[in-house]
């Protein structure tokens, strides 16, 4: 047994010990010609099987399930595998990193970057029901509204930008959750401790140090038409 730290083992165990809650999905023609491949140079697995232990001897692939049906297939009665220990979210984390899922991102928290790479992935998928999507558009009005007051994703269905309910928002669930609802933003009376309605702007510095949910707001104490759909620079210049 090698070991590599505190929480990982690789160590070179028996097949017949190893047991396969979730097999892969490869074609079985990949899984041959792989194992032919193993077969043809060696039969060693350079790349380790991920497994936890479930009892004294008895071992439970959680990754690289691909890696273990080949070395099956190929008929070696032992492969390295690499132990993880029972650590709160090291299975989780493995099988992220091994690609076998896909994590989600907090949309409550997200940046403009982080949404329009999420949305760019979720629409370049195969058969994906945002093919053709619009995803600047989409990231732009994504990043701008008041997601941390959100309870659902179905609010992403009010936004005007091509998500709709069905499997144009399921979609997006495959990559976006979000967490318990925080305290909704700042209302207009403490925007107003940094500058109120009443007070007369000499120049456009002190809105232009406002955030742009501030500004909207702002906006909205003064009765500003149509400010929900303006942009930072256009909100400066109605409220100056």
């Amino acid at each position: 047994m090698i070991s590599i730290n505190d929480a990982i083992q690789l160590m070179y165990l028996w097949t017949h010990e190893i047991s396969v809650p979730e097999p892969t999905n490869a074609p079985q023609f990949l899984v041959d010609v792989v194992a032919e491949t193993l077969t043809q140079h060696g039969g060693k697995n350079w790349i380790p099987v991920i497994v936890k232990e479930v009892g004294r001897g008895e071992y439970e692939v959680i990754a690289n399930a691909f890696v273990y049906a080949a070395a099956e297939s190929a008929g070696l009665e032992k492969v390295w595998c690499i132990i993880v220990d029972q650590i709160e979210g090291a299975e989780y984390v493995t099988k992220v990193l091994a690609g076998e899922i896909v994590p989600k991102l907090n949309l409550a928290t997200a940046s403009y970057e982080q949404i329009q790479s999420a949305l760019e992935y979720v629409s370049e998928q195969p058969n994906s029901a945002l093919k053709g999507f619009k995803v600047i558009i989409a990231a732009n009005r994504i990043s701008e509204a008041p997601r941390q007051g959100w309870k659902n994703l179905d609010e992403l269905t009010k936004l005007k930008c091509g998500i709709t309910k069905g499997k144009k928002l399921d979609a997006l669930k495959e990559v976006f959750y979000l967490s318990s609802p925080k305290a909704p933003e700042p209302k207009v009376s403490k925007v107003s401790e940094i500058i109120t309605p009443d007070t007369t702007i000499a120049n456009d510095t002190s809105l232009e140090t406002l955030s742009l949910t501030a500004l909207k707001a702002l906006a909205k104490d003064r009765k500003v038409k149509g400010y929900s759909k303006k942009t930072k620079a256009e909100l400066i210049d109605l409220l100056s």
